[in-house]
């Protein structure tokens, strides 16, 4: 074989390793992969039941629950357009209440977010992209308050 069809075939076979090693890495993912979605979008029907993602809002006030379990907590998000109720088993994080930002990963189930893991939002300044003015505008009804 000439050199120059030996360099041919060794391409080839690096760029068909490169493909399917890149194939194995995204089905191994495919689960893992989560979206971020508002209580508005849920609410447009566009989170389908039982798909892993991530819901993002501000915790509504008054509506924290505390199941008889002690671990257990119902509460609502809010994006100041829709409401979406929350199921969440296991301890919150310490920043975690109510009027402050919380994204909760899980699956919708039932009209409920059913969540994994709940994180709490620990710097006032950031809000994500879809959540727009949600906390410059909380934090103003919360200035009209007093």
């Amino acid at each position: 074989m000439k050199p120059k069809n030996q360099r041919l075939v060794l391409v080839i076979a690096a760029a068909a390793a490169v493909l399917l090693a890149v194939l194995l890495a995204m089905w191994g993912l495919r689960d893992r992969a989560s979206y971020f979605f508002t209580p508005a979008d849920v609410a447009a029907g566009k989170a389908a039941e039982g798909q892993a993602m991530r819901l993002g809002g501000m915790v509504e006030k008054g509506s924290i629950r505390h199941g008889p379990d002690g671990v257990t907590i119902r509460f609502v998000v809010t994006d100041g357009r829709a409401q979406t109720p929350v199921a969440y088993r296991g301890i919150v994080p310490d920043l975690f209440r109510e009027g402050s930002g919380a994204v909760a990963e899980g699956r919708m189930r039932n009209g409920t977010f059913v969540a994994d893991t709940i994180l709490a939002k620990h710097d006032e300044r950031y809000m994500p992209p879809q959540l727009g003015n949600l906390a410059a505008e909380h934090k103003a009804a919360k200035t009209l308050e007093r």
